[in-house]
């Protein structure tokens, strides 16, 4: 079984500004997080999908730059089953163990938004339970289209109080337990290209492991930004 990955999630740039639409944040100065590969083994997408993610201590910021020769959608309501459709997804849980229960947040090239509470103790899929009726409070999100052919790119600000509503005084834990994923489904219904940023190793592929959630670890905000210029996180828990 291949090993998980472990990574850093950089401090927010000095350039970050709160308030600016998360088009307009400056992703660009963040470095690539990572690139997603397919879940089944490993190897590279055809078509490609790049990570960025900062924090700062309201907020984990993600974007998705998604490569698509056809990027399309049907539904519009929160909540609809888009990971039917084209999807980029996010499964995240505080601390460093296999989580039980983890949060579940997709959007889709219209900007469609699906989040959801998942309690799945044992890997199976009869056995988990999803709460579509959790509706991550504080969360902005958004998508659109990039600027070659049908390529699109989603990007999520998610505040920390209400993944780790417990500690949200205190700041962030520093440790977390998350996937990162991309639903690319054809629109003839051919075979859809499922990719990770840990892979699954599973066939079918199926996104819901959390063994094999990787490890991502908040780097302190002088690792991104110069001392003097830092404000310090409010836990080291």
């Amino acid at each position: 079984m291949a090993p998980l990955p472990h990574a850093r999630v950089p401090f927010a740039p000095r350039s970050w500004e709160d308030g600016v639409s998360l088009e307009r944040m400056a992703w660009d100065e963040l470095p690539l997080f990572a690139e997603l590969v397919r879940s089944a083994d490993g190897g590279a997408a055809e078509q490609p999908t790049r990570l960025r993610a900062c924090w700062d201590l309201e907020a984990l910021y993600l974007r998705f730059d998604c490569e698509d020769r056809d990027a399309w959608g049907t539904l519009q309501r929160r909540d609809d089953p888009i990971y039917e459709e084209e999807v980029v997804e996010v499964f995240v849980e505080p601390g460093e163990r296999e989580p039980a229960s983890y949060f579940e947040l997709e959007v889709s090239p219209l900007g469609v938004l699906f989040d959801a509470r998942i309690h799945n103790p044992t890997s199976r899929r009869a056995e988990m339970v999803i709460e579509t009726a959790w509706d991550c409070p504080g969360l902005r999100w958004q998508a659109g289209r990039g600027a070659a052919r049908q390529d699109w790119w989603a990007a999520l600000a998610v505040p920390w109080a209400a993944l780790a509503p417990a500690t949200a005084e205190a700041g962030p834990p520093l440790v977390w337990r998350a996937n990162f994923y991309r639903i690319e489904r054809p629109r003839d219904r051919a075979t859809p290209e499922l990719t990770a940023w840990s892979p699954t190793l599973n066939q079918p592929v199926d996104f819901h492991r959390p063994a094999r959630f990787g490890m991502l670890s908040l780097a302190p905000p002088d690792f991104h930004r110069a001392p003097d210029q830092a404000a310090r996180p409010r836990s080291t828990a």
